[in-house]
């Protein structure tokens, strides 16, 4: 990619609206919002001005298709009233969304949740029963005239900058600037925390999932059982599909954000069979078209053909998983796949499945792959393997030695370590547990502070300099080398003239006590988008796969001592001289 073009970006079109509508990531005309509030409209909910589902709905919906203004802590509105009565909540102000470390050790973030959280600015609106619910548990002494006050609280005078959602995000970096009235300002800060720290994490987590996978092996998100509520669930299924895995195995992900869906087998099927009788109906037709035949009895006939050759008693494959897999196979003859470790994997599950693929195959069908589940996944993905080939070349089946084989069982990390060095035959992972809570790291602990209140710059003062916070309201630049690769991030004050191409700059990295550091690069890109200005949209947000491409691009770009997972290199990020000037005259002036 030549250095004059780090990053192409992701379509920018100007417009006037009045509020951000959801952009739908799937063409079901379902996914169609009927108001800004709900970023779907859940069946049952009605298409009024402030629509507002049933109360016995409303206990049943995740919270994301909920109003947003009540998300938030206690105390926002406590401050919210001190402001009011002291006339200061309409002070202009500013704050920025961050975090102070990179999680799981690494050097990089992904950059997610921030189309929801801008869609929730949509949503920033107090309703009657809102309001009736904060006048029980505010003190008493609280003045009617701010909760008529409240009733007028929305964003429309909110401006929001940030980076494109799916962008490589770095320490201390704004992934998002928010300014408006000092009291609404403040009212965002847990939803959009709450929006975008998880969102990031989860996405950050599948982005190593995706590296260590590398590009050709197929990875299934399976966590929704296991994640912290449907919430939680929806959320990890949404993001790490932005990290890079492949398809989910949550139907209502899939509906509400297009996410390809897929599915296996599960034990519970194979194991509910006992034998060929219970398998209704029995005959499958060819696929070419031709006199229906008996599946079982052809299944059994090949079944010998396998065991004979792979030297197994036929009294060894258990009677009930092959009935379990031709039952299967009647109903998807042209998607079928097996379970192979209900009982035995070289005894029973290969040589049923490759019973039935058999069978398929001679009526014209073709099995699309296999499951292993417990025991040993990298030796067991080399039997099969290697079991599938012989069948394939003793019957003369080409395809069949490269049938997929799918992986699962509580896999992390280490595992995926594990099968690139032993040279597993395995196509595809599904990982749950590891993936959608994030075990290594629960938390990326994203802060949200205030950075200017009526043109005067904030500073929090802390002798931990991780913890301090850096003053004013910025513009955000990737700096590029001559190869393309970004090498830093530099914070500027919004005012500064922007850094140009081939021009040195004298820089201070966060982390070095303010040294000194001379750069020159080779391309420079504004980091930061404008998204909606004074409550109007003037970016479009982007489709979930045009954030998913996105997120990869941006990771491709890194250099790889960036992009490794144990002991990279950190990844700086600096200060103009003018910032850098402006926090030191802070530090002196809070000490």
């Amino acid at each position: 990619m030549p250095p004059t073009a780090p990053l192409p970006p992701m379509s920018p079109r100007t417009h006037q609206v009045p509020s951000i509508p959801n952009s739908p990531p799937s063409p079901s005309p379902v996914l169609t919002p009927s108001h800004p509030i709900y970023p779907i409209r859940p069946p049952g909910v009605p298409t009024s001005p402030h629509p507002r589902p049933s109360p016995m709905l409303l206990r049943f919906l995740p919270s994301q298709l909920l109003p947003m203004a009540p998300l938030a802590d206690l105390y926002h509105l406590t401050m919210a009233y001190a402001l009011w009565r002291t006339g200061r909540h309409r002070d202009p102000a500013a704050a920025e969304l961050f975090f102070r470390r990179e999680p799981f050790g690494a050097a990089f973030v992904v950059g997610a949740g921030l189309g929801q959280a801008l869609r929730s600015l949509g949503a920033l609106r107090f309703s009657a029963a809102d309001i009736a619910y904060l006048r029980s548990v505010l003190p008493s002494t609280t003045e009617d005239a701010f909760f008529d006050y409240l009733c007028t609280v929305d964003a429309s005078e909110v401006t929001v900058t940030s980076v494109p959602e799916g962008s490589v995000v770095f320490s201390r970096v704004p992934l998002l600037q928010v300014k408006g009235p000092l009291l609404v300002v403040q009212l965002l800060e847990t939803t959009l925390l709450c929006l975008v720290s998880y969102a990031s994490l989860v996405a950050t987590n599948a982005a190593r999932f995706r590296l260590l996978a590398g590009p050709e092996m197929k990875l299934m998100e399976l966590g929704l059982r296991r994640a912290q509520g449907p919430d939680g669930g929806l959320s990890a299924s949404k993001y790490s599909y932005i990290g890079g895995f492949d398809c989910t195995s949550n139907i209502l992900a899939g509906k509400l954000y297009g996410i390809p869906v897929r599915g296996t087998v599960a034990h519970s099927f194979i194991m509910s069979f006992r034998s060929l009788e219970e398998v209704k109906p029995r005959v499958l037709s060819p696929l070419a078209g031709g006199e229906p035949m008996d599946l079982p009895s052809l299944a059994e006939s090949w079944l010998q053909k396998v065991c004979e050759l792979l030297g197994i008693s036929t009294d060894k494959p258990n009677c009930g998983e092959l009935a379990a897999f031709v039952s299967y196979a009647v109903a998807f003859p042209q998607d079928f796949q097996g379970l192979l470790d209900t009982y035995c994997v070289m005894r029973s599950g290969l040589p049923n499945f490759c019973a039935v693929a058999l069978a398929l195959h001679q009526l014209g069908y073709r099995a699309i792959g296999v499951r292993l589940d417990s025991g040993d996944l990298i030796q067991q993905s080399k039997e099969t393997r290697r079991v599938l080939r012989a069948c394939g070349a003793h019957f003369q089946v080409p395809w069949f030695g490269s049938i997929p084989i799918a992986v699962s069982n509580d896999i992390n990390e280490q595992s995926l370590e594990e099968f690139n060095r032993e040279g597993s035959e395995i196509d595809m992972v599904g990982v749950g547990t590891n993936l959608v809570t994030c075990p290594l790291q629960p938390s990326l602990g994203c802060v949200y502070k205030l950075v200017e209140v009526n043109g005067s710059p904030c500073l929090k003062f802390t002798e931990e300099e991780e913890k301090m916070t850096i003053p004013g309201i910025k513009a955000i630049y990737r700096l590029y080398d001559a190869a393309g690769r970004p090498f830093m991030d530099l914070m500027a004050l919004e005012n500064e003239p922007s850094p140009s191409v081939g021009q040195e700059l004298v820089v201070h990295i966060l982390g070095r006590r303010g040294e000194a550091t001379k750069v020159r690069p080779s391309a420079v890109e504004p980091l930061h988008h404008m998204y909606l200005r004074d409550g109007q949209v003037c970016e479009e947000l982007p489709s979930l796969q045009e954030v998913r491409s996105h997120a990869q691009a941006s990771l491709n770009l890194l250099s790889p001592v960036h992009r490794q997972l144990r002991d990279p290199q950190p990844y700086p990020v600096a200060l103009t001289e003018k910032l850098q000037l402006l926090l030191t005259e802070l530090q002196h002036a809070s000490q």
